[in-house]
């Protein structure tokens, strides 16, 4: 018998019909000789209605509030669902993320998991339950309080209950058929990949694919918990998201590695250039103090050559754009005190990001994305690499057309379009 998790996000689980749809699923699961433990995202739009909700009410909703406001979005879908099981004959339990053992920070809104004790889950499984958790959501210790965990976080729970129960698996449940080449509402040829390196996974996520939150495969990495994405709306076999093994493989994957596993774009980059900044030691480390007092995680950077007339030097640095204003304001405050003389805001930029770890042994890779891109007429502002990833960085407005330049150029595409059944690819 095998113990598997499953995780059915918000458009899986938007209306009766759907919940029943899941509920079929979970139950075959289980008449397959498995125990089943699911978690479920709040059905539909609904975190994104109550937030809207809270913020008619108030500007500014305070932290623990809009904690406890969000987090029922989650304790109604896990209730449905598991009267739904029920309906079926089977025995199933509901559990919050406090009830289930899910233990975080303090942080409201983004808090991370520092423990998991699943006491009741386990009573639960021995009892023959399916067991059905929020999530997105845990509590903290010593403030007794109800945490959320921040966009993703279901994704973070289903991959924290398997290291916790030691599961099989995890079962990423979502709207496309697995991972892709690239976003199958953008490039229609994308093709269905049936495994790819969770090192692989998670450049792609950190670079805008959205079938995965990155938190999740970083927890997944760091745990040796084996991901397989799947579609709730078809039987498709989806794809395994593996950890390589001390021979950098795992059973059943081939030596050689495809050059490129994908591309991935996002849209919600800004950019940040610090002009004129005098060229002397430790003005670099004073710029990006201040930036990280702010908690905003900046991606790509790049300084200019310095002009010795001057000895003043350009600064740019990639962030989150939600993060923008905030990281400004921060700077400005400190202006006298590290010597700046302008700051320029761009937030209408997208990065794209190639990613496969046959870049390693294979030359050329670069060559081919740059003239693929000038080919096309699209420009790039930034460049930034790593082992397995080159990232570019373009016009908002061009970065749709310059993934499916890319994906054609590197002969990614598949013969047919993909299917994507519903929801925004989570």
């Amino acid at each position: 018998m095998s113990l598997i998790v499953q995780k059915f996000g918000g458009s899986s689980v938007a209306d009766a019909e759907s919940i029943k749809r899941v509920a079929k699923r979970i139950v075959a699961t289980k008449q397959a000789g498995n125990d089943v433990v699911v978690a479920v995202s709040a059905m539909g739009d609904t975190t994104d209605d109550l937030l809207e909700l809270a913020h008619q009410v108030t500007p500014i909703p305070a932290p623990r509030e809009l904690d406890m406001l969000l987090s029922s979005g989650e304790r109604i879908s896990m209730a449905l669902l598991a009267m739904a099981i029920k309906s079926m004959g089977y025995e199933a339990r509901s559990f919050t993320g406090s009830q289930a053992g899910m233990i975080t920070d303090a942080q409201h809104g983004a808090a991370r998991i520092v423990d998991i004790t699943p006491v009741r889950l386990r009573e639960a499984l021995d009892e023959n339950a399916v067991v059905i958790v929020a999530g997105f959501q845990g509590f903290n210790r010593d403030t007794k309080d109800v945490t959320t965990l921040g966009r993703g976080g279901s994704d973070t729970t289903a991959v924290a209950l398997a290291a916790g129960l030691g599961a099989d698996t995890c079962e990423i449940y979502t709207d496309v058929d697995g991972v892709f080449t690239a976003d199958p509402r953008v490039v229609k040829r994308a093709r269905k990949l049936d495994r790819i390196s969770s090192e692989e996974m998670l450049e792609l996520a950190a670079a805008g694919a959205k079938v995965l939150h990155i938190r999740a495969v970083e927890f997944a990495r760091r745990h040796g918990v084996t991901l397989h994405v799947r579609s709730s709306f078809s039987p498709n076999e989806g794809t395994i998201v593996y950890n390589a093994g001390a021979a950098g493989t795992e059973k059943g994957q081939t030596v050689e590695e495809p050059i490129i596993a994908g591309v991935a774009a996002d849209l919600n980059e800004a950019k940040i250039t610090v002009v004129g900044v005098p060229d002397i030691p430790g003005k670099a480390a004073q710029i990006f103090t201040i930036v990280a007092k702010t908690g905003s995680n900046i991606d790509m950077i790049v300084q200019n050559v310095s002009a010795a007339s001057t000895g003043l030097t350009d600064i740019s640095f990639t962030l989150p754009k939600a993060d923008g204003q905030t990281v400004l304001m921060a700077l400005n405050a400190e202006k006298d005190d590290v010597g700046f003389q302008a700051l320029q805001y761009d937030d209408q930029i997208a990065k794209l990001a190639l990613v496969g770890a046959g870049m390693r042994t294979n030359a050329g890779v670069s060559a081919k994305l740059f003239r693929s891109l000038f080919e096309a007429g699209i420009n790039i502002e930034m460049i930034s690499t790593s082992e397995i990833r080159i990232s570019v960085v373009t016009r908002a407005d061009t970065v749709n057309e310059a993934l499916r330049v890319v994906h054609t150029a590197f002969g990614l595409d598949a013969e047919d379009d993909a299917v994507v059944y519903a929801g925004t690819g989570r």
